[in-house]
């Protein structure tokens, strides 16, 4: 796995370069935003450790510029500032994880694996077969356009199937309404609140045991929606 290591400061850069390789990953380093932002244009990035507060283009600019282009890479913020605003912005921006300075170098290291294993155990193909994507008893075929529950076959409309793709494609990740809307209907200047509301719950409808109490589709309040598996309803 590659994972890029971006803060101003050299001594955290180097200190955390060291023990993840150590702990075999390969390790990307950028002293800012746009250094940072260089590098995944350039290189298969599989998780991103990101400091707010960097010179040039700090860590929320950063995160905006890459969803913007729909790079859904896994964030990791690190920030000296431990207060509730900051992981609201940087949760609205798309990122997966907070962690405060001063932090615990072994407790990053199991965030980011346990964030690279809800990634990418899901949103990989999990056989031969790079058309398939698995999470739990859904499985999609990119291939034929095709989704099944426990092996039984559900129609799904054209915004449906994509919104199911989508979330697919990055389980455990919380996307806001605007992001939705920028995927699905490619535009994010006028998207339709009312919209993303019916096809989500359209979407339920179809793939839930109970929509009203559902598994696979959770809202998160004020933010979005992701796609986190709750057991039985």
């Amino acid at each position: 796995m590659n994972i890029l290591i971006a803060d101003d400061e050299r001594d955290i850069r180097n200190l955390l370069k060291i023990n993840f390789e150590k702990n075999g990953f390969s390790v990307y380093v950028a002293s800012n935003g746009l250094e940072a932002f260089n590098i995944i244009e350039k290189e298969e990035i599989d998780l991103i450790i990101l400091d707010v507060m960097m010179p040039v283009l700090d860590g929320f600019n950063f995160l905006h510029k890459i969803r913007d282009k729909n790079i859904l890479i896994p964030v990791i913020f690190l920030t000296a500032r431990d207060n509730e605003i900051d992981k609201i912005l940087g949760l609205r921006l798309g990122a997966d994880d907070f962690l405060s300075k001063p932090f615990s170098i072994e407790e990053l290291i199991a965030r980011a694996e346990s964030l690279l294993r809800r990634t990418y155990n899901y949103s990989k193909p999990q056989n031969s077969n790079s058309n398939i994507i698995k999470y739990y008893d859904l499985t999609l075929d990119k291939e034929t356009c095709c989704v099944f529950k426990k092996g039984k076959e559900i129609e799904l409309g054209a915004k449906e199937y994509k919104l199911l793709l989508y979330f697919m494609q990055s389980c455990e990740k919380v996307f806001t309404k605007k992001q939705l809307y920028k995927a699905i209907w490619y535009d994010d200047l006028y998207y339709d609140d009312n919209t993303i509301m019916v096809h989500i719950s359209r979407l339920r409808n179809k793939i839930e045991t109970n929509p009203k109490s559902p598994q696979y589709l959770k809202t998160i309040r004020g933010i979005g929606y992701k796609l986190h598996y709750l057991g039985d309803a």
